[in-house]
C-alpha cells in the first residue's frame, strides 16, 4: 500500500479536519463557521461514519468477530474496519493507553498484510485479530467519559503563532493549550499541520513517540479527511502526558538542544537538494558509524551526512540497517527482562531491535511528508535514537556475530530452494531463531523470490500474539527490504525470521473464532 503524501493530505483536507477536531464554538472564532451556529455536541462524533464506530466501540469481544465478518461479507470493507476501528479506538484512549495505542498502530499494518493475501477467505484474519484485540481493550477500559472529547470553546489566535507554540504549551504541560494551539495549523499550508506537531514530537525520542505520529499519518487516508485531524491529536495527548514525568524530560534534556543546534549549525532549516546517492560500502560504513557512536556524536554524524547533500533515502536506509544489525545480534531476554508470553532468550515484542527498527521505520516515513526540517530533524533524530538503542546492549554488540552466522549457515546450504521454504516453517514451529534467520538468508543467497519468504512470516505474525508488536514489526521488515538495494536487503527478512521464530507459541486470542468463521 502506498502512503499518501501527506502535504497533499494537510493541504486538501485541513478545513474539515479543523471543524472536526474543534467543534463549532472555535471554529467561529477561526472565521470557519457562522456566528448563530448551535452549540458544539458534548462528545466527538465522525459525521457519517459515527454509526460503524459506535458498532465498533459497543460490540462485546465475544462478539465482534462474528458481527465484523457479517458487516464484511454485507459489504463494508475492511478498510472501512479499520478506519471505524482507528476513530473508536482514539476517541476512547487518546493516545495516553499503551495497549489501546499500540493496537491502533497495528491497524494500518494489518490492513497491508490482509492485501497482501489477496483475495480469499483467509485474508480478513490479521485485521479481525486486531479488531479483537481493540474490542477487548475497550471492554478492558470499561464505560466512562471519552479520553478526546471536542475542544472546549476557549477562542484560538494564530496572529502571533509560529511553529513552536505547539511544543511550547506541551512543555508547560497544558494540554488544553496545546489542543488549541494545534488545531489551526491544519489550517496554514500544506505541511503545516505535521511539521508543527513534529517540533513538539522532536522534543523526545522514543519508539512510541515517533510510531504515533507515522501511524496515525497513514490512518488519516483511512478515516476521511474530515476525521484526520483526531488521529494527529493523539501525539498531542502522548506528549504533552509524557512531559509531566521528571525522569523522562531529563533523558530528554540533551536531544532537546542538540537537534536546534545542529539543525543551525549545517544550515538544515534551508532547502537543500541532497541527491548525492552512495554506493554500497557508503551504506554499510556509515551504519556502522551511527552504532559506535554515543548519540550526540551519531546525530552530528547525519547532520553533516545531509549538509553533504547525501539523498535522505540513503541515510535512512543506512540507519534501518542499523537496527537490523539489532535484531539480528540480541542477546534475547535475560534476568528481569522475561515476563509471561516473553521467555528468556526471546526477541520479540518490546524488544531493543524490535524497537529500534519500527523507530527508525517511524521516523522515515515522517522524514519523507514533512517539510526541510521536519526531514532533517527526523533523520537526525533517527541516528541519536538508533545510537541510544545500541548502547542498550553495551559495546559488544558492535562486534558480535548475528545469529545466522557459522555453523547454522553452512548447515542452511543443505535443502535445495524448493525446500526452504517448507523448511523455514517447521524451524519456525520449533522457536529456532538462529536456523529461521539463517533459511532466509540463504533464500536470498539464491535469489529466490521474497514473496515466497514473506508468505511464511505473514502466516505466523498473524496467527501468533506477537506481544502486540506481530503486525507493525512485519511491516518494519517487509518496508525496509523494500526500500533497501538488493545486495542488502535480505538480512531485513532474516531478522523478521528470528523474531517469528521467537513469537511462536503464543496464539493471538481470537484468531481460531475468525478461522473457523471465515472457513464456515
Amino acid at each position: 500500500m502506498v502512503i499518501r503524501n501527506r502535504r497533499e493530505l494537510f493541504s486538501d483536507t485541513a478545513k474539515g479536519m479543523l471543524l472536526a477536531g474543534l467543534g463549532l464554538s472555535v471554529s467561529r472564532d477561526l472565521g470557519l463557521a457562522p456566528a448563530w451556529a448551535a452549540e458544539e455536541p458534548a462528545r466527538l462524533t465522525f459525521g457519517s461514519m459515527e454509526p460503524l464506530v459506535e458498532f465498533l466501540a459497543q460490540t462485546p469481544p465475544d462478539k465482534i468477530i462474528s458481527a465484523c465478518v457479517g458487516k464484511i461479507r454485507s459489504g463494508t470493507s475492511l478498510r472501512e474496519l479499520v478506519a471505524g476501528a482507528a476513530l473508536a479506538n482514539a476517541r476512547a484512549f487518546g493516545g495516553e493507553d499503551y495497549v489501546g495505542f499500540h493496537t491502533l498502530m497495528a491497524l494500518a499494518p494489518a490492513w497491508s498484510m490482509a492485501n497482501e493475501e489477496g483475495n480469499r477467505p483467509e485474508s480478513a484474519l490479521p485485521v479481525l485479530k486486531v479488531l479483537y484485540r481493540n474490542a477487548n481493550r475497550l471492554k478492558e477500559r470499561g464505560p466512562g467519559p471519552d479520553t478526546m472529547g471536542p475542544l472546549p470553546p476557549v477562542p484560538v489566535s494564530t496572529d502571533n503563532a509560529d511553529s513552536a507554540s505547539v511544543r511550547d504549551a506541551a512543555r508547560a504541560k497544558n494540554l488544553q493549550k496545546a489542543d488549541q494551539v494545534f488545531a489551526p495549523f491544519a489550517n496554514q499550508g500544506p505541511n503545516f499541520g505535521l511539521d508543527a506537531l513534529m517540533e513538539m514530537v522532536d522534543d523526545g525520542a522514543e519508539v512510541h513517540r515517533t510510531v504515533m505520529v507515522a501511524k496515525s499519518l497513514e490512518l488519516s487516508g483511512f478515516v476521511g479527511t474530515p476525521n484526520a485531524h483526531t488521529l494527529l491529536r493523539q501525539s498531542v495527548h502522548y506528549c504533552v502526558k509524557n512531559e509531566a514525568s521528571v525522569g523522562y524530560v531529563q533523558q530528554s534534556l540533551e536531544l532537546r538542544q542538540v537537534i536546534p543546534t545542529l539543525l543551525e549549525r549545517h544550515h538544515l532549516l534551508n532547502p537543500s537538494k541532497g541527491g548525492r546517492r552512495m554506493d554500497d560500502a557508503w551504506i554499510s560504513g556509515f551504519s556502522r558509524t551511527v552504532l559506535g557512536s554515543n548519540p550526540a556524536a551519531a546525530a552530528e554524524a547525519v547532520a553533516l551526512a545531509l549538509a553533504e547533500g547525501i539523498h535522505p533515502e540513503d541515510i535512512g536506509e543506512a540507519l534501518a540497517l542499523g537496527s537490523n544489525h539489532l535484531v539480528l545480534r540480541d542477546k534475547g531476554r535475560q534476568g528481569r527482562a522475561i515476563q509471561p508470553g516473553k521467555p528468556e532468550g526471546s526477541v520479540h515484542g518490546d524488544s531493543t531491535g524490535v524497537h529500534s527498527g519500527d523507530s527508525t521505520h517511524a521516523w522515515r516515513a515522517i522524514a519523507r511528508s514533512g517539510n526541510t526540517r521536519t526531514r532533517n530533524s527526523s533523520l537526525i533524530l533517527a541516528g541519536y535514537q538508533l545510537s541510544r538503542d545500541r548502547s542498550y546492549q553495551g559495546t559488544e554488540i558492535l562486534t558480535a556475530n548475528p545469529v545466522h552466522s557459522g555453523a547454522v549457515a553452512e548447515a542452511a546450504k543443505a535443502f535445495p530452494q524448493e525446500k526452504l521454504a517448507s523448511e523455514l516453517e517447521v524451524t519456525i514451529r520449533a522457536k529456532d531463531q538462529p536456523r529461521a534467520a539463517a533459511l532466509v538468508q540463504r533464500m536470498g543467497e539464491l535469489h529466490t523470490d521474497p514473496s515466497i519468504a514473506k508468505s511464511v512470516l505473514r502466516k505466523f505474525a498473524t496467527s501468533e500474539d506477537g506481544a502486540l508488536h506481530a503486525e507493525k514489526y512485519y511491516r518494519t521488515a517487509c518496508d525496509d527490504f523494500e526500500t533497501t538495494r538488493k545486495s542488502l536487503r535480505w538480512s531485513h527478512l532474516a531478522g523478521l525470521a528470528r523474531v517469528t521464530a521467537s513469537a511462536y507459541g503464543f496464539k493471538a486470542p481470537g484468531i481460531e473464532e475468525a478461522c473457523s468463521i471465515l472457513k464456515g
